[in-house]
């Protein structure tokens, strides 16, 4: 699967849109808690282990959105977008989203 945030890809045309595709991960309250109480590896204002989590959360969206556009028959996602989102909830704490998004395409030469 081809992966772009283009809306192109050079040399190649796109044969068919299949439409939009999408995934999201959400990483809850109690994943906080435990980050912030177990790091210990904070360095310049930095979190590998927060950041690791944030890694994994992309890549669980990212994979959903692929699954979605191999459902349609696509061999391409262009126009990916990536978004980072906090979420307040309320008396249960906040909770981190990450949402992907592009168009499913069938693209070749």
């Amino acid at each position: 699967m081809l992966l772009t945030t283009t809306s192109t890809v050079e040399g190649m045309h796109v044969h068919q849109y299949l439409g939009l595709v999408e995934g999201e991960a959400i990483l809850g309250a109690n994943v906080f808690k435990d980050f912030f109480a177990s790091i210990t590896d904070i360095v310049g204002g930095r979190s590998a282990a927060y950041e690791e989590e944030l890694r994994k959360a992309k890549q669980i969206a990212m994979q959903e959105m692929i699954a979605e556009a191999q459902r349609r028959g696509a061999n391409a996602i262009i126009g990916i977008d990536i978004d980072y989102e906090s979420i307040s909830g309320g008396g249960s704490g906040n909770m981190l989203m990450v949402s992907v998004s592009g168009t499913a395409v069938v693209v070749g030469q």
